[in-house]
């Protein structure tokens, strides 16, 4: 497999080499050590309105899980608790069949896109300023999820974000999803970053936090807009914690102004 057969990169318009010379002289322009930054999506910078959940719970139904029984509300529970990590691995820890996983895994996808088809993401407010203002300083942007390309893609089409980002990856384009490293490396790789310590890592959950962390990333910063407490992300070893992504700007300025 090679990164450009499943990877899907915005356009820029320009060749890789003057991109990437112009992308290094804003960075220092700015003062800033950053020259990518990994942000996850659900939670992070888009808000689903419980639309995950509401995949979930019909998928369980649909794979024998009476709806309000002990074992559907544990399930959906773990579930949660597992946010930011591949499904396919969640519904490979809920299901001891392989088989059932699977099948649980692409009910999963289907029952998202159609519900993403009938409305209800939505941009976290200032996430495209501040995904804007990333690329205006030269940092180069990733948007990762622990979903499949298919569902990132109907995500990104329903806010209009196809090619707003640099890149975005999901756990089928590394190999691995969260809390593994996988896609925050695969990212450091396509958009020829020279070294792991210029990544920042953002994200609601534990998971998004431990891949950064395991990726060698300087930042690791956890957001308050989605699934874990700020004391959760501490726990995971979170560098920073921020209101939102519209303060990461704000913090990336902050940690320059230190150095």
């Amino acid at each position: 497999m090679t990164l450009n057969s499943t990877i899907s990169t915005g356009s820029t318009g320009r060749t890789a080499l003057s991109a990437d010379a112009d992308a290094d002289a804003e960075a220092a322009e700015h003062g800033l050590p950053v020259r990518l930054a990994v942000l996850a999506m659900v939670g992070t910078t888009v808000y689903d309105g419980g639309l995950m959940d509401r995949a979930m719970s019909r998928t369980l139904v649909e794979q024998g899980v009476a709806a309000g029984s002990a074992r559907f509300e544990g399930m959906l529970r773990y579930a949660r608790e597992r946010s930011g990590i591949s499904r396919m691995t969640v519904f490979a820890e809920l299901f001891d069949d392989p088989q059932a996983a699977a099948s649980a895994n692409k009910r999963f996808e289907l029952n998202c896109d159609e519900l993403i088809a009938d409305g209800g993401v939505r941009a976290v407010p200032g996430a495209e300023d501040a995904i804007g203002w990333l690329r205006d300083a030269g940092i180069k942007v990733c948007l990762a999820t622990g979903f499949g390309r298919h569902t990132q893609n109907m995500v990104l089409e329903s806010l209009g974000w196809m090619g707003l980002a640099d890149l975005s990856l999901c756990p089928a384009d590394a190999g691995r999803g969260r809390p593994f490293p996988d896609m925050v490396l695969t990212a450091v790789l396509a958009l020829d970053i020279d070294d792991v310590r210029k990544v920042a890592v953002v994200g609601d959950s534990a998971s998004d936090i431990h891949s950064g962390l395991r990726a060698g990333a300087s930042v690791a910063a956890g957001v308050l807009t989605g699934s874990h407490s700020e004391a959760a992300l501490r726990g995971a070893g979170a560098t920073d914690v921020v209101p939102s992504i519209k303060d990461f700007p704000a913090l990336l300025e902050r940690r320059a102004a230190r150095l």
